[in-house]
């Protein structure tokens, strides 16, 4: 399993590479992560370790005096909406080290991630590869075999072009990012107790923010989170009044302990990198779903000829 100095885990056959590591003890978790570490390091290649907190001090532990050469994040916080991930964990860190080769070490799925929230897990493992291809780096994504079920596994296969396990390393035969991409773009349920709705179109949208204001405090949302919602959902409104046939409607209820809306409106979503590429984050435009995505702690979207739905998600 170890990717010591020598395999292609670490001399890279392109410029972008992209295995899943799946493992099932610490042994096991840290003989496939301490050395892709330890020789980007030699190599003189910035990294950046993203993985869920107990596994941030496992792996910190293995690596002595290198901690500190590493840039250490934890995925439950910087990653717990996938939509934030490419953006403001994967790109912050290469776009900061532009013109040299980097390394990462992404854990976005883990056990304990919510049915809702795989699936936008699984449509960011797949999109990693449309965002990074043809640049210099190496992003590294365990997958605990012992705590995760067969979907996942079978997706992580799915949206690596290699994988890694015990027997070594290999190409996954099973590579189709795509299909993953639109596998995971399924129409969103209803919400099991109704929900409050308005629709709006540009003359409307000074009151679709008071609408959400008004139910987001009644839902349970402190000032701050309250705050947070209202922007997302000014955004996504002017995005459908701008590019989604000119009005939508705006939906709030409650679900497993989150104040959700949805914004639904007749437009089409055709970029699968939309609200994933990091932008002028101004007042002045060229937001929108990448403002969302940085706000909200998940964002799933469903896209299609029949319109667009996009659901925001915020903790109470």
């Amino acid at each position: 399993m170890s990717l010591g100095p020598g395999t292609p885990g670490v001399a890279p056959r392109g410029p972008f590479v992209h295995p899943a590591l799946f493992y099932r003890t610490d042994e096991e978790y840290l003989a496939g992560t301490v050395p892709f570490v330890r020789a980007g390091r030699a190599a003189g290649e910035p990294v950046a370790v993203a993985v869920p907190g107990p596994r941030l001090g496992v792996l910190r532990d293995a690596l002595d005096g290198t901690a500190d050469e590493v840039t250490w994040l934890d995925m439950t916080e910087a990653g717990r909406n996938p939509g934030r991930i490419i953006p403001g964990v994967l790109r912050e860190f290469a776009d900061r080290h532009a013109g040299v080769r980097v390394r990462i070490i992404g854990e976005p799925v883990w056990p304990g991630r919510t049915a809702t929230e795989y699936p936008a897990c699984a449509q960011h493992e797949a999109l990693i590869n449309l965002a990074f291809a043809g640049r210099a780096v190496s992003i590294l994504c365990p997958y605990d075999e012992a705590g995760l079920d067969d979907v996942a596994l079978a997706d992580a296969r799915a949206t690596h072009p290699v994988v890694i396990d015990r027997d070594g390393e290999r190409t996954s035969g099973d590579y189709a990012p795509h299909r993953v991409i639109r596998a995971y773009n399924r129409p969103l349920p209803e919400p099991a107790g109704g929900a409050a709705s308005m629709s709006f179109d540009l003359d409307a949208l000074p009151l679709v923010r008071d609408f959400a204001c008004r139910w987001a405090s009644r839902l349970g949302l402190d000032a701050r989170a309250v705050g947070d919602m209202e922007l997302a959902v000014s955004e996504l409104a002017a995005n459908s009044c701008l590019h989604g046939g000119g009005a939508g409607t705006a939906r709030f209820w409650t679900e497993d302990g989150q104040v959700v809306c949805e914004v639904r409106d007749a437009g089409t979503i055709t970029d699968p990198l939309a609200g994933r590429r990091p932008v002028d984050m101004s007042p002045h435009g060229g937001r929108g779903i990448l403002l969302v995505n940085h706000l909200a702690d998940l964002v799933r979207v469903h896209t299609g000829p029949g319109g667009t739905a996009i659901r925001v998600y915020l903790r109470r």
